[in-house]
């Protein structure tokens, strides 16, 4: 059953791994796992690596997908699509922020000093949902 808007946006507001997709011309999508933000109503962000492949992709494409699921207590998904309405810089504010929301307290200074020193400057990408597919699929 699909999700309403409110619970869609709920959802995909909590901090699920996301699994983020990009056009890559003469193959199938790059698909990878992806730390990102979202506030229902807003944009959604990632930020990634600006020299990486996957920075590089989103750049040509101007769009990606985010899918997010859990299986507990029952099977669901959100899936957005959108453009990139912006990328900017990454800033150390929006690295700490987005790895205070999947890391524990006690490993958030160790990864930021572990980023600093090995994954150089970040991009971060903000997307504005267009296209939504969700449901819940109950006890299976």
């Amino acid at each position: 059953m699909p999700l309403t808007p409110d619970e869609r946006e709920k959802f995909l507001a909590e901090p699920h791994i996301g699994a983020i997709s990009v056009n890559e011309e003469g193959r199938a999508p790059l698909t990878l796992p992806i730390w990102y933000q979202y506030t229902p109503g807003g944009e959604l962000w990632v930020i990634t690596a600006a020299d990486s492949k996957k920075a590089r992709l989103i750049e040509a494409a101007g769009r990606f997908s985010l899918m997010v699921d859990r299986v507990a207590p029952t099977l669901r998904y959100v899936s957005v699509e959108g453009p990139v309405v912006r990328a900017e810089k990454g800033t150390e504010e929006q690295l700490r922020e987005m790895t205070a929301r999947y890391l524990p307290a006690d490993k958030v200074e160790g990864y930021l000093q572990y980023s600093a020193e090995n994954l150089g400057e970040n991009t971060v990408f903000r997307m504005r949902p267009e296209h939504w597919y969700s449901a819940d699929l109950g006890q299976v």
